[in-house]
């Protein structure tokens, strides 16, 4: 049990989010403001592919860092700026142009177990002439997120892998391809069930141990997207908002009764699928918080409504075919599958979910 409700912890405390530049690119200078989190940086912590900073061989020395007081942890990203600076593209034209550092703001947030948010400003001078600027940074800095312009025509950019932005003109806005787009979305959709949405992932294979009937299992998942669906849209739209005080603790009471209604077992009904669908319009709303965080392109939105969702779709497919192949293939037609696998699994899951209810009400 303590071990279930370590991982639980583990599962919510210190995840690794894509760092958001607003970019701002004039005639003499480009300047940068960055919504990031400071001590992965300081702890020359390598964010490439991680989920949690709790994975990290460098977790001891961001945990040290999370505890500083903000000053003291300014103190020490000014004082490695010059190594974190030589780590960030400012390319104009052919030249590599060194970022110089402004202002840091770090939010005093308390609670150790939530990673901390800070805002940094930097700029580069241009050279004389049109070059555009061009952004991105070190692949072990984790996702970066770059925006150019507001609005209608806006430019977006979903960097991974060390990847770089379009040219940035000094009037105007980058371009980016339709498909560029749309599979930068897919991509963050996807990413945000796997490996980063484990509330996700425990309801949908809360729906998985049901029953491995296809029957079933389609109506189940087809009513969790439908609903999603309709809340992700809405939300992104500005039409339904709902604080995450309250999405988050209902999403971990969704865990809970779908385990519990896997205990109790029985078939299919109209209640059961009436309760997915309306779990379902409030994961929505937690998948539309990750679309506020980053910005969608306003000059695609409903491609990149779509792509998103489509990506959320490939993650939870992804999540029961691997679960098909473990668990459902090699002992689903075991007369003891129920008693010694999904009921003990559902338990499980009903446990972590109910620990997240408590903790995310109470804490």
């Amino acid at each position: 049990m303590s071990m279930l409700l370590s991982w639980a912890t583990l599962s919510q405390a210190h995840e690794v989010r894509p760092a958001v530049a607003d970019i701002i690119v004039g005639d003499t200078a480009a300047e940068v403001e960055m919504r990031l989190t400071l001590e992965p940086l300081v702890a020359d912590m390598d964010l490439n592919g991680l989920a949690d900073t709790d994975n990290s061989p460098a977790a001891a020395d961001y945990d040290r860092l999370r505890a500083l007081e903000p000053a003291a942890l300014e103190a020490l990203f000014r004082e490695g700026w010059p190594g974190i600076a030589s780590d960030i593209t400012m390319t104009v034209g052919e030249t590599q142009v060194t970022p110089e550092l402004g202002e840091i703001t770090i939010s005093p947030e308390p609670d150790l177990e939530l990673p901390r948010d800070a805002t940094i400003s930097f700029r580069i001078d241009l050279p004389e002439g049109d070059a555009p600027v061009v952004m991105g940074w070190a692949s072990e800095y984790g996702p970066l997120v770059v925006r150019q312009g507001e609005g209608e025509g806006a430019y977006t950019a979903y960097l991974t892998q060390g990847a770089v932005t379009e040219p940035m003109p000094r009037e105007g806005v980058a371009q980016v391809s339709a498909m560029a787009a749309f599979v930068d979305y897919l991509i963050i959709g996807f990413e945000h069930i796997i490996p980063k949405g484990l509330d996700h992932i425990l309801f949908v294979l809360g729906l998985f141990f049901f029953s491995l009937a296809i029957r079933p299992l389609l109506i189940q998942v087809t009513t969790f997207t439908l609903a999603h669906t309709i809340t992700l849209a809405m939300a992104t739209l500005g039409v339904v908002t709902v604080p995450t005080s309250i999405v988050e603790p209902l999403i971990a009471l969704s865990i809970v009764y779908i385990a519990v209604e896997n205990v109790i077992g029985g078939s299919i009904t109209w209640r059961r699928t009436a309760v997915i669908f309306a779990f379902g319009l409030l994961h929505g709303l937690g998948f539309a918080s990750v679309l506020g965080d980053i910005g969608l392109d306003p000059a695609r939105f409903i491609s990149g409504l779509i792509a998103f969702n489509i990506g959320v779709e490939f993650g939870q497919l992804a999540v029961i075919a691997i679960a098909f192949v473990l668990i459902g293939i090699p002992f689903g037609k075991k007369p003891w599958y129920r008693a010694y696998i999904a009921v003990p699994a559902s338990v499980a899951i009903g446990l972590v979910g109910a620990y997240w209810t408590i903790e995310r009400v109470f804490f």
